[in-house]
Parts: C-alpha cells; sequence; structure tokens
C-alpha cells in the first residue's frame, strides 16, 4: 500500500492522491486524521508529523520536510524544513522556513516570508515579502493586541565582516512566556540591523531601519536616514563589548526557552501523539539554536584573533585580547546554562500544576499575578546566569 493510500486510511483528505508525493520514511502514525492535503503537496522525513484539522497547499503547492504540526495549523504554500508550528499557526503561500524556527500557538505569517532560526511566541503576526531570520519576537496578549511585523520587512543578519552573531531579541523569554506584555510593532518597508534588543511598546516607524538598541519600554523609533557618504572603511573589528553583550543575553534567553518548555509546556504538550512530537521537535530546534548562536560568536573570536591590531588603539587591543583569552570559559559557561533552583520556582510551578487549564494559552492567562511574577523571577535568573563582563 502507499503512503497516499496510507494517509487516506487514516482520515486524512487528499482530493488528488496522484498528485501527492509522500516519502516512504514518513510515518501515517505520526499523522492525525482530520487534516487536509490538496494538489501537489509533499511530505518527507521521518520525524515529520502533523495534527488534527492541519491543511497544505491552500494556496500553493506546500513540501514539508521533518517539520512538526500542532493541531490546525495551516502551511498554505512553500518549503518548510525543519520547523516546529504549535496549534492555529499559519503561514500563506511563497513561505521559506528553515531549521531552527518556531512558531508557537496563533503566530502567523503572511505570503512570502522566510524565517531560519526564528521564534514567533503566541499572536505576532507578520505582513507580506518579509525576511527575518534569527531572531525572538514576543510580546501581545492576543490576536487583538499582537506584536507586529509590517510587509517588507528585513532583518539583517549578515555582515560586511562575513559573520552573523546578530541574532535580534525583541522582547524577552521571562515576561514574554507570561501573555501579558506590550506588543512590538515594526512599521512595514523597514528593517532592523542585528544584533538589536527592543524592550516590549517600542513603536518602529514605517519606512525606517534600526540599528540601536531600545532599551526603555514604550518608545516611538524614528532612525531617519543615514546621509549619503563615502569614506574609508576597515572590514576589521573595535569594539565588541556590545555584540557580545547581545548575543549571551541571547542565548541566556533561549536557555530559559529550553527549560520552560521541559519543565513548564511538556505535560500539556505530551498529553496527545502530534503533541508529543512537537514538544520533542522544540527542543531539538532550541538547542541547535543555542549551538548556532555559540558558533557565530566563536567565529567573531577567531576573526578577532587573526586581526591586525596595529591601528587600533591600546583600549581596544586590551578589549580584543582579554576576549580571545576569555571565550574558552564564556563558551563553556553558555553551553552549561540551565535551570536554576529558586523559591520562586517552586512558586510557579505549584501554581501551574494546580491550574485545570487543558488549553496552554488560557492556563498562562489564569495565573495569579503572584505566579506570573515569581516566574518570571526564576527565568530572569536563569538568563542573568548566563551574563558576563563585556
Amino acid at each position: 500500500m502507499s503512503r497516499v493510500a496510507e494517509f487516506l486510511g487514516r482520515g486524512v483528505q487528499i482530493a488528488a492522491p496522484e498528485s501527492v508525493e509522500i516519502g516512504a520514511e514518513v510515518d501515517p502514525q505520526r499523522v492525525a486524521p482530520g487534516g487536509v492535503i490538496h494538489a501537489g503537496c509533499k511530505l518527507f522525513g521521518e520525524q515529520t508529523s502533523m495534527g488534527p484539522g492541519c491543511v497544505l497547499g491552500r494556496e500553493a503547492p506546500a513540501t514539508i520536510e521533518n517539520c512538526q504540526l500542532g493541531a490546525n495549523v495551516a502551511l498554505k504554500g512553500g518549503y518548510f524544513n525543519g520547523a516546529v508550528f504549535l496549534d492555529g499557526a499559519t503561514m500563506g503561500s511563497g513561505a521559506h522556513v528553515r531549521a531552527g524556527t518556531i512558531l508557537e500557538e496563533g503566530a502567523e505569517m503572511a505570503h512570502t516570508v522566510g524565517l531560519k532560526q526564528t521564534i514567533f511566541f503566541p499572536f505576532v503576526v507578520g505582513g507580506s515579502l518579509i525576511n527575518f531570520c534569527d531572531a525572538l519576537m514576543a510580546g501581545g496578549t492576543s490576536r487583538r493586541e499582537h506584536s507586529e511585523i509590517g510587509s517588507s520587512f528585513i532583518h539583517f543578519n549578515y555582515t560586511p565582516r562575513g559573520h552573523k552573531a546578530t541574532a535580534s531579541l525583541l522582547g524577552d523569554v521571562p515576561r514574554g512566556v507570561m501573555l501579558d506584555q506590550a506588543p512590538i510593532f515594526l512599521g512595514g518597508q523597514g528593517g532592523i540591523v542585528g544584533p538589536v534588543r527592543m524592550e516590549y511598546g517600542t513603536v518602529q516607524a514605517a519606512g525606517q531601519v534600526a540599528r540601536k538598541d531600545v532599551l526603555e519600554p514604550g518608545q516611538l523609533v524614528v532612525p531617519g536616514a543615514l546621509h549619503a557618504s563615502v569614506r574609508p572603511y576597515a572590514i576589521g573589528y573595535r569594539s565588541v563589548a556590545r555584540l557580545l553583550r547581545n548575543g549571551v543575553l541571547y542565548i541566556g534567553n533561549i536557555a530559559a526557552l529550553q527549560v520552560w518548555y521541559d519543565q513548564v509546556r511538556r505535560p500539556l504538550m505530551t498529553s496527545t501523539p502530534h503533541g508529543t512530537a512537537c514538544f520533542e521537535g522544540a527542543l531539538q530546534q532550541l538547542a541547535a539554536v543555542r549551538q548556532e548562536r555559540i558558533k557565530r560568536l566563536e567565529a567573531v573570536v577567531k576573526q578577532i584573533a587573526e586581526q591586525d591590531r596595529s591601528t587600533l588603539s591600546s583600549t581596544r587591543c586590551a578589549e580584543h585580547e582579554a576576549l580571545c583569552a576569555d571565550w574558552p570559559a564564556i563558551k563553556a559557561r553558555l553551553e552549561a546554562v540551565g535551570d536554576i533552583e529558586t523559591a520562586e520556582k517552586d512558586v510557579f510551578l505549584a501554581a501551574w500544576t494546580a491550574a485545570s487549564e487543558d488549553n496552554y494559552v488560557e492556563r498562562v492567562r489564569g495565573l495569579s499575578p503572584k505566579a506570573r511574577a515569581a516566574g518570571t523571577i526564576w527565568l530572569h535568573r536563569i538568563v542573568n546566569s548566563a551574563e558576563i563582563s563585556a
């Protein structure tokens, strides 16, 4: 029996079965009944799984490879490899989504969007013609009050120096997981030059490119255009303190999110087969994101070690030499960051376990302010344990 026939036998709707390709390695037992696969779709990979109510290829053919889909996920067309889509996540046609990507509950992107090493918390919405690789975005409390990325927005993640230690943190994990923070709005036809950190409540005006951190909440950002100029430019590094600080904070937030999935999300996600697949996939992707970020920082350190410092000030030379000397210890610390036992953790987990809601979003919303505050303190301590002097 062909894989397509097995899918049909499990109650998956395939109107044009002769046009659908399913690899022999795809396990039909990992695909829940009730989904819809439109003409021209392809499914590959032994890790591929689909929850009930998923719809593939509604707008254009979709290729799914080693992705995990929760319930009622809609991937309307494009290529999806090594990504996790939790309940209700949606991608429009023309998508190109690669490994390290997690779209949590209700996150939605319109057509022609490129994602890689991208994490969106619940309710994050993006327009069309967006490239948003190497970033984590949180903020918002519901589908009506959500963080937004305007159409034609780019997260610039590759530098003239040839590195990608440029992940941007829009919001954070300790507060973002509580689903009670002000949304972040990134106006269309704009961009961010990573690595940038933005606080909750930030509004970036349309048509602008941000290059600096926004560390105060509720700010309107109008960066303005650069004055046209032509001047000598050296590819070599000068100060790397901000790059290192933002990179370390990003890794600390990923470590906190790993703990959140492992100790908070696990019971709810593993109550169903498709949820278990999403849980395992999310932990796999988070581990890969963390290693990728460490690797990218290490590449910068290697470039600095090989750089000619004859044109640098003594202060910059000392900064570079200290970073190169300290890197092995810094790397070991970033690899080791994990859970921390605190009284606040106990308070939060007790409240979480006592809650009765089976739905993740509703359970978070049902937490008392005291429980949320305790959980945020616990996660902040994990993030802070990654910090270094920079």
